[in-house]
């Protein structure tokens, strides 16, 4: 499973759309979404700022993650931006490679 930080903003039809239906069905739609796809929502908060909703999914892969902001985006009323996270085991794991890089003229 791979977890996702999910920034989402409402265009002005899906703002329409959240006075129509409220927050709370909105947080159960995508939780819904989430679990049928083999997935998680860990949290769901809405925000002030350049970000309308702030969220944690946990998903099987990359496809599914690719598949929920292209089904989303496709809508028009919300543009998602999905941010892949990293733990820090994961960053330990990182650090212990070898990538035999060198800098620009080092």
């Amino acid at each position: 499973m791979s977890k996702y930080l999910v920034n989402a903003s409402y265009t002005s039809e899906g703002t329409r759309g959240l006075l129509k239906e409220g927050g709370t069905s909105r947080q159960l739609m995508v939780k819904d979404m989430v679990e049928k796809l083999g997935g998680s929502l860990e949290f769901f908060y809405y925000s002030f700022g350049e970000s309308d909703v702030v969220a944690i999914v946990d998903v099987p892969d990359a496809a599914t993650a690719t598949a929920i902001s292209m089904g989303i985006k496709a809508t028009g009323a919300v543009k998602i931006y999905l941010t892949v996270l990293i733990t820090p085991e994961e960053i330990d794991k990182a650090a212990k490679k070898s990538i035999g890089y060198r800098a620009p003229g080092g």
